[in-house]
């Protein structure tokens, strides 16, 4: 039998391989629904926004990539006060019922050419039901697990829970690539984009099956059969300056900088890849794949090392790794991907002459926003083709000037530019036969090791800093404001960086900032848990 020390129940091996099992399964699937649509989400674009007139697009576009990152906290509130009323198990068993069937119906959705504008409608409701779902799964998947773990090992079972993010995007790579090698791009494109929405049923009666036959939570059972549960969830989680402190330190201490680290080491570095560098989509998953599988087991590594030393200062460790490596490796990254980029930005100046009030800070998280002025034009065009420039201030009014060492560009004459662009032996693209795979693999193996560092202890932390009574919506909220927003808006705020700035690593700043200054409140006002009783 496990330990029973300070008050936790006692189980059998079994039982805790099962919960653990159960839990994580379930997780890894409400994972690999939510990243689908990211990860085809200019397919999806295709089939649901076409003809709808331009400012409606906006708005639908705009609710379509809220809901998966802005609803989360939403989501967390809702089911976190249900969590702490009702019972964990039931609670996210609520939660992957209605990722499953959100998932699986945008699989069956008929397109915009089939029904109209009925169909960006539902998408957007499907869309806001798989990000409330998602911010009640986590923090209740996380506390079922540590209640049920033993003291002293709840980071190591938890752990697991943590490995079901990368997990799940994971799958979601593999079986995406999968569906576009068997079905081919134009087929892909046309029809064969359902099948990873349709296999979510098949994943939603796994889950489900597995997690009826568990029990509920024997912690939350002993504070209900005892009558000490929270009445009012919320208003004690949010409404106590003791609880609401420790809600704003798990998130300005650990989540929004742990939120960074996670989404620059595996979101932005696939978007670097591809976008910055230039390789190709299929090299760049494959890569991204494979970082993600040498790098996962160090999840459980760093959950279970944090229940002997704590679990605190491996997570401030994997800040300030960051925070030190992120501009070399990030370089390397270029140097090993594309070495005729880098060789171009060496060797070639470019200087953005303009009016200042005629440049916009980029900032489009939907990809809706319109930059029209000639500067915006120009420093978009060469942000997008990897380009380094230096701004230079001209006098009110003046001509958009662009040089190139010695050959200027006048204007904004898109033509003109991408010459220009191409004359300075910018690539359009990596050579493949040029590219250092084994060196790519292992630079990005090391953003994700950072990112096991900061995340494999961190539900341990979250259940720990909490009491039972108000677990689930406490840890819930910060988790997913940290992740949803500070986290998710990352590309988009790094993107718009670098555009300001001409600098492709300019938009590092973002990550390196938040987790500087999570690095800094966390070692001072962030307490180690590991000994916490949690019962």
């Amino acid at each position: 039998m496990s330990s029973t020390a300070r008050g936790a129940p006692a189980h059998t091996a079994a039982e805790e391989r099962k919960v653990i099992i159960a839990s994580s399964l379930g997780t890894v699937f409400e994972w690999y629904d939510f990243y689908l649509y990211g990860s085809l989400a200019a397919t999806i674009a295709k089939q649901f926004f076409s003809g709808v007139p331009e400012t409606q697009a906006l708005i639908f576009a705009l609710l379509a990539f809220a809901a998966g990152f802005a609803v989360r906290p939403f989501g967390a509130i809702v089911f976190g006060r249900i969590g702490d009323l009702v019972g964990r198990k039931y609670t996210f068993l609520v939660t992957i019922l209605i990722m499953g069937v959100s998932t699986f119906g945008v699989g069956i959705l008929p397109t915009y050419e089939q029904i109209g504008i009925t169909a960006p409608i539902i998408l957007i409701i499907f869309r806001l039901m798989q990000g409330l779902a998602l911010g009640g799964e986590y923090g209740g998947a996380a506390t079922y697990v540590a209640e049920h773990a033993p003291h002293g090992k709840r980071g190591a079972h938890t752990a697991w829970i943590q490995t079901t993010a990368t997990m799940g995007l994971f799958l979601s790579l593999l079986v995406i690539l999968g569906c576009r090698k068997f079905f081919g791009p134009a087929d892909f494109d046309a029809y064969g984009w359902r099948v990873p929405f349709l296999l979510s049923i098949i994943l939603l009666a796994i889950s489900v099956w597995i997690r009826t036959k568990l029990n509920e939570s024997p912690t939350f059972q002993r504070m209900k059969a005892e009558g000490k549960q929270s009445k009012a969830p919320l208003t004690e989680a949010f409404g106590q300056w003791k609880n609401l402190k420790l809600v704003i330190i798990a998130l300005m201490g650990a989540v929004a900088g742990q939120a960074v680290v996670w989404y620059t080491g595996q979101f932005y570095a696939l978007f670097f890849l591809t976008s910055t560098l230039k390789i190709d989509g299929e090299t760049a998953n494959y890569l991204i794949a494979g970082s993600l599988l040498i790098g996962t087991p160090f999840f459980i590594v760093f959950g279970a090392l944090s229940d002997k030393i704590g679990r605190k200062w491996i997570i401030l460790g994997g800040m300030l790794l960051a925070v030190v490596t992120y501009f070399p490796i990030f370089g390397g990254l270029t140097t090993y991907g594309n070495p005729d980029l880098a060789a171009a930005q060496a060797k070639n100046k470019v200087v953005v002459v303009a009016d200042p009030a005629a440049c916009s800070f980029q900032f489009n998280p939907t990809g809706t926003a319109k930059f029209t002025n000639p500067c915006d034009l120009a420093r978009g065009d060469l942000a997008r083709s990897s380009v380094n420039y230096i701004n230079q201030a001209a006098p009110a009014g003046s001509e958009l000037v662009i040089k190139f060492n010695d050959v200027e560009v006048k204007g904004y004459d898109k033509a003109k530019l991408a010459e220009a662009i191409k004359n300075a032996g910018y690539p359009a693209k990596a050579d493949p036969a040029k590219i250092n795979h084994f060196m790519l693999l292992v630079l990005l193996t090391i953003l994700v090791i950072y990112v096991t560092m900061v995340y494999g202890p961190i539900a341990a932390m979250l259940v720990e800093l909490f009491p039972t009574r108000i677990r689930y919506t406490s840890m819930s909220l910060p988790y997913h404001i940290g992740n949803g927003w500070f986290g998710g808006f990352l590309p988009s705020i790094s993107f718009a960086l670098v555009a300001m700035q001409g600098d492709i690593y300019y938009g590092l700043w973002y990550p390196i900032i938040i987790a500087a200054g999570c690095f800094v409140i966390g070692a001072f006002l962030l307490p180690e848990t590991k000994d916490n009783d949690i019962h």
